[in-house]
């Protein structure tokens, strides 16, 4: 504020608290602080046995410098693995998330089509995409099918539910426009929806295979094929030195991955 206004009016400007009652802003602090203390009091640490892990740590870590690429072609075909599982999922998710999006939309979908498709969404959104990997491996076996299939249900959980709300915002005059022009339903998504929603959708697909790349290295580890089944048998052979280089390689790919998309998207917009 300005100085010389402060001085006329005797009055400074002073953030107002997120809570304005005193005593209720104190009583949710002292709440977190005792739940906090009372969780940690209350889960099973193992004193004796983290102990015992230290010495442990130290020796996987010794034992994993220098890393070791001598297995450049295992390494390799984990990594081609891996980005076939998630160029495939991702295709494949976005096909899918498409329809559900519009189902899920409540000013285009009836009641009943948007029940379902909000439900859709719900459920591929309620679990982690380690546990979708495990019932699918137990469902198709070990793989990369269990890994598209799990990709895949991971993608239609964020892409479906990201456009079905870009859908829910768009402008409806445009929507007014084309039905008052006789246009039906095909033609009016054709013109007046997709053409709104359609820098979302390509912003959602370049980050969704962004991401289904990073979690292929994830859902390896529990069996669902590409790099993260590699790395899974390093760590069960005590190859440290083969787990770190694949490890090195897994950063190394995501922040190519990082910075193509991010190029990308700076030339769409």
């Amino acid at each position: 504020m300005n100085t010389t206004a402060q001085t006329r009016t005797g009055y400074s400007w002073k953030k107002p608290a997120f809570i304005a009652n005193p005593a209720l802003r104190w009583a949710l602090i002292i709440g977190v602080l005792a739940y906090v203390w009372w969780a940690l009091s209350s889960l099973p640490f193992d004193w004796d046995r983290i102990q015992q892990g230290i010495p442990r740590a130290m020796r996987i870590f010794k034992g994993a410098f220098p890393p070791s690429f001598t297995r450049g072609g295992l390494l390799f075909d984990g990594f081609m693995e891996s980005i076939k599982i998630a160029i495939v999922s991702t295709l494949l998710g976005l096909a899918l998330s498409v329809p559900i999006a519009f189902a899920s939309a409540r000013n285009l979908a009836p009641r009943w089509l948007y029940i379902i498709g909000r439900g859709v969404i719900i459920v591929a959104r309620s679990f982690h995409p380690v546990i979708v990997a495990i019932i699918f491996v137990k469902a198709v076996g070990f793989g990369p099918l269990a890994g598209i299939l799990t990709l895949t249900v991971y993608s239609i959980g964020f892409v479906a539910k990201m456009l079905a709300e870009r859908i829910e915002e768009i402008e409806w005059g445009q929507v007014e426009a084309i039905r008052s022009a006789g246009g039906g339903t095909l033609v009016t998504l054709l013109y007046a929806v997709i053409p709104q929603i359609m820098p979302r959708q390509i912003g959602l697909s370049i980050y969704q295979l962004d991401s289904n790349l990073r979690a292929s290295a994830i859902v390896g580890i529990v069996g669902a094929g590409g790099i993260g089944s590699t790395l899974l048998n390093a760590f069960g052979r005590y190859d440290y030195d083969f787990a770190l280089a694949i490890t090195l390689c897994i950063i190394g790919v995501i922040l190519v991955s990082e910075a193509i998309s991010g190029r990308i998207r700076r030339n769409l917009w």
